[in-house]
């Protein structure tokens, strides 16, 4: 039986056009949106028949980022979902890695808030005593308190944590970089998971990455997401929550809390501003003093 992925994709034009009785610009459709997922599975040097659901997640985050609107990338999960049907049916494969694979939602509600006893259950519910239980804690820690988008974090580096500033820098889209003010918490859950690091066997050029995985290389936006979601089924969080809920929580905590709206927008990243262009609207200290005054896990800690 051949593995190839040409192989596959013209016994599954075969079937959708016999079987499935579609019409030649269908199927040309669905193998359009299916060599998608061929050169991801290339690039990543993964063989079709090997592609997991955390692979299936990281090849939907990267339509994503390079701007395929919501609506495209439905269609084009709603496409492998039905090519890895396919698969089962044929015998190729006995068990579907889309069975958990979700569609953006199109014209969806606001993303789900995390209440402030919700977050500090998911953070609790870390076992310190694993390997990667110090990562994990500073890992969310920081993405709640700094609102962060997950790209943003998996790219942080050591070298980007001021600590006696209590800023860290952030490359966000459009490489743009922004000052945004770390809390004494997450401060500190990072100098408790450095001492971590310092056991890890740091693969070449991942030294200045912060948050590495147990082989010394850098995170994965599909790692992440898997995190989170093991952590809120052990908090009991029934909630669809991701990275993006973090930082939709922050805002919306910061919001509550009677933060300066302004200085939100200029720590989530909202404007097009360089580094130095911050100190022009708003100075380092007024914004550390948002966070202070205003993060309810600041205020836990106080």
């Amino acid at each position: 039986m051949s593995k190839t992925g040409k192989d596959f994709i013209s016994k599954y034009q075969i079937y959708l056009r016999l079987e499935k009785g579609l019409s030649a610009n269908t199927v040309e459709s669905y193998l359009d949106d299916l060599e998608k997922l061929l050169r991801f599975s290339d690039r990543e040097a993964t063989g079709i028949l090997h592609i997991s659901y955390a692979d299936l997640q990281q090849f939907v985050a990267q339509l994503s980022d390079i701007g395929i609107s919501a609506r495209s990338q439905a269609r084009i999960i709603s496409g492998i979902k039905s090519f890895f049907r396919f698969l089962i049916l044929e015998d190729y494969l006995e068990i579907d890695p889309t069975e958990l694979l979700e569609a953006p939602k199109i014209g969806m509600k606001l993303p789900e808030v995390l209440t402030l006893d919700e977050v500090n259950r998911l953070l609790d519910s870390i076992d310190l005593s694993e390997p990667t239980g110090q990562r994990n804690r500073a890992m969310l820690e920081v993405l709640y308190s700094c609102g962060l988008r997950v790209s943003e974090l998996t790219g942080l580096a050591c070298s980007d944590v001021y600590r006696e500033e209590a800023f860290i820098r952030v490359n966000g889209k459009g490489n743009k970089q922004r000052l945004v003010p770390i809390s004494s918490v997450a401060l500190r859950e990072i100098t408790l998971y450095l001492d971590d690091r310092r056991h890890i066997p740091v693969q070449k050029g991942f030294d200045d990455r912060l948050f590495l995985n147990r082989r010394g290389r850098g995170l994965t936006r599909a790692m992440i997401f898997h995190i989170i979601k093991v952590q809120a089924k052990l908090a009991g969080i029934p909630k669809n929550i991701s990275p993006h809920t973090f930082r939709h929580s922050f805002a919306t905590h910061l919001l509550e809390g009677g933060a300066n709206l302004r200085a939100i927008q200029l720590m989530l990243g909202h404007e097009n501003i360089a580094t130095t262009e911050l100190y022009t609207h708003i100075d380092r200290e007024t914004l550390r003093q948002e966070i202070i005054l205003h993060h309810p896990r600041n205020k836990d800690y106080s």
